[in-house]
This record gives structure tokens, sequence and C-alpha cells, in this order.
């Protein structure tokens, strides 16, 4: 039998190396980057997604605005629903697994498509779907908030 360990040896790292510890320390400051960082990136999808609507409101009325609302929420919803699933999975021992996290992907943009469905049955002629689809962009890009303005605030702490 082959030991695994010592063939694939990534570059930079010698073979006496051995694997990476945690001490529950580390686990600890990683799920409390992962609390953080998972609010922050709701917060910027709320952020896009107002300043979208209020921009759609001026440009194009009303029922711009609520339209690009709408098209926001229907992706900030699941969204939100599947960080706080992640947030409260930070607190568990074990954490969450990708199996569960495949799935909640999956579920989350099946309510995605099942919101803008709804919004156009219910909304009628007063969607206007390019408000829509501008604040769908916004929510689903919030996150872009966070890589060019979070890293300060999300960066690795230095142990002084």
């Amino acid at each position: 039998m082959t030991d695994v360990s010592k063939t694939n040896v990534p570059p930079g790292l010698s073979q006496e190396q051995g694997p990476l510890t945690l001490t529950d320390a580390d686990l600890a400051l990683i799920n409390v980057r992962a609390r953080l960082e998972l609010a922050q990136v709701v917060f910027a999808q709320v952020a896009t997604a107002v300043f979208v609507a209020l921009l759609a409101w001026l440009i194009g009325g009303f029922d711009a605005g609520w339209s690009a609302l709408a098209g926001s929420a229907a992706y900030f919803v699941p969204n939100f629903l599947f960080a706080l699933r992640l947030f409260l999975a930070t607190f568990r021992p074990g954490g969450s697994s990708p199996f569960i996290f495949l799935v909640g992907e999956f579920l989350k943009v099946g309510a995605a498509v099942g919101l803008l469905w709804l919004l156009a049955h219910v909304g009628g002629e007063r969607v206007v779907w390019l408000a829509v689809i501008a604040g769908l962009i916004a929510a689903l890009k919030g996150y872009m908030l966070v890589l060019m303005f979070g890293k300060r605030a999300v960066s690795r702490p230095t142990n002084s």
C-alpha cells in the first residue's frame, strides 16, 4: 500500500511537515470571521438593492422602484435564509456539510425562480421588467461591495 500523503506534496512544503492542525482557538477565529463575512455580504446585498430601487424610482417612477425592489427580493430572500442557515451552522462543532451546502444552493436558486414567477403572475402589467432585472443583478452582485471595500474589515487578524 502506498502512503498517499507523501506522493502529492504541494510546492513550498516539505514532506517532513505534517498535516495542518487547528486548535480550538483557530477554529473559533475562523467561525467568527465566517459570521462577519456572511453578515457583510447580506448587508451589501441590501445596500445595492435599496440603491438600485431608489435609482429606478427616480428614473422610472413608482412602479419601476417597486419592481426593482421585488427583483432584488426574489434573490435576496432565499439567499438570506441560506446565509442564516450557514451562520447558525458555525455554532455547531461539525459546521455544515458540503452536501447540505449543495442542496441549499439548489433550493436557493429554485426559490428565486419561483419568486420571479410569482412576481410575474401577481404584478401583472405594473411590473417594469427592466427594473426587475436591474434589481436582480444588484442583489446577485452585492457581494462585490464586500470584495471591493470590505477587505480591511475581513482581513486576517494579526497576532501582536
